[in-house]
């Protein structure tokens, strides 16, 4: 009998350290996730920076491509005002990136802007920004699929369910043409 009950004690002290190493993985998970989304944004925010400059230049040489520039004016304020879930901001993000690469398409047609030292400098700027963003994207996601696994598995899934984690949307761009990163040639 005694036997019994210090076996029932073991699983019961195996258990409740289960359920605290569990519970503190899932925080940590959702620590990285908040973390990595912060490099994003702080991502974002720098290439916000750079494109009124970047399109400034551009139209200083190619004025009457003015469908181009409001496009990306717009594209760009609605990024920056997407406050909403991360999905919606993928979304928005994307249509921002489809709206540069009309920028650097018109940027292609005149030779005078692709040899001014101004324009070369923001390009590599943006060139950088944008590889940046990638690199938070990745982590952020690798953190994502860490996170939703645990929560998606048995039997961490009932603690996980229990606690209030569920799981989080991935930051993906929607189409294979916005897979591409930025083309700028220097």
């Amino acid at each position: 009998m005694e036997q019994l009950a210090l076996v029932a004690g073991i699983i019961v002290v195996l258990l409740v350290v289960y359920v605290i190493a569990t519970y503190n993985r899932l925080v940590n998970l959702r620590t990285l996730i908040e973390n990595a989304w912060s490099n994003i944004e702080t991502e974002l925010k720098r290439r916000y920076d750079l494109i009124p400059n970047l399109v400034s230049t551009v139209k200083g040489y190619a004025a009457h491509e003015k469908e181009v520039f409001e496009k990306v004016t717009q594209a760009r304020m609605q990024a920056m005002q997407s406050h909403g879930d991360r999905a919606e901001q993928a979304r928005d993000e994307n249509q921002l990136a489809q709206a540069m690469r009309g920028v650097l398409a018109v940027a292609e047609s005149y030779p005078d802007l692709k040899a001014s030292t101004l324009f070369l400098a923001l390009q590599k700027e943006l060139t950088n920004t944008e590889n940046r963003i990638q690199a938070a994207r990745r982590f952020y996601n690798g953190n994502i699929k860490d996170s939703n696994s645990l929560v998606r598995q048995f039997p961490s899934n009932l603690l996980a369910r229990w606690f209030g984690f569920s799981e989080s949307a991935f930051f993906e761009v929607e189409s294979a043409l916005e897979r591409q990163p930025v083309q700028v040639s220097l």
